[in-house]
């Protein structure tokens, strides 16, 4: 025999919990568990945008998409952190760094100067890009909205984790007008 597949369950999350990074655990309806499941479906809701986007020819949108799913890892990694051993942690891997924000900064000013975002309420649905991006920023919405209740109720958040979900769902914003092109919304019938 090659080798043994190892199991998908370790039975250690039957009691309700969670391993934390660097030890410890938490419940699984903790608001930052929800915070950390949020940025997972985030994950998943941006291989479908990065999909549409490939789809319909634009790689370069897709590579930064990419780099995004990648970057939703360090935020759950810094999420579900021991605040014990925060020290063990390693910028731009398991903990949020300020580069990861002034990078989405950029990437949203280079956006915005190459395509004014015009002054309009859009309602979501030009291209299955742009609904993607759209259903991605609102799931981002919703785990800022978890990680501040966490902070709120005791738990030690990164300022970094904040200040970057609240830029990823303006860059997502910004990416789903992007992706929707020229296309407009379909006229309303009065």
């Amino acid at each position: 025999m090659a080798g043994e597949a190892s199991a998908i369950y370790t039975k250690t999350g039957d009691d309700g919990t969670t391993g934390r990074l660097f030890g410890g655990r938490l419940g699984k309806d903790d608001a930052l568990v929800e915070a950390c499941g949020d940025t997972d479906e985030a994950v998943a809701v941006l291989g479908g945008a990065r999909q549409a986007l490939g789809d319909e020819g634009d790689a370069a949108l897709a590579e930064l998409v990419l780099r995004l799913q990648r970057e939703l890892f360090v935020v759950g990694a810094d999420l579900m952190t021991n605040p014990r051993a925060r020290d063990r942690g390693t910028p731009g891997q398991s903990q949020v760094s300020p580069g990861m924000i002034d990078a989405l900064e950029r990437t949203i000013d280079d956006l915005v100067a190459e395509r004014p975002l015009q002054p309009v309420f859009i309602v979501p649905g030009a291209t299955r890009a742009s609904v993607a991006l759209d259903v991605a920023r609102t799931v981002v919405r919703r785990a800022e909205r978890h990680t501040i209740a966490a902070a709120r109720a005791g738990a030690d958040v990164s300022d970094q984790v904040l200040v970057y979900l609240n830029r990823l769902s303006d860059l997502l914003f910004v990416l789903a007008r992007r992706a929707a092109g020229e296309v407009q919304e379909p006229p309303s019938h009065d």
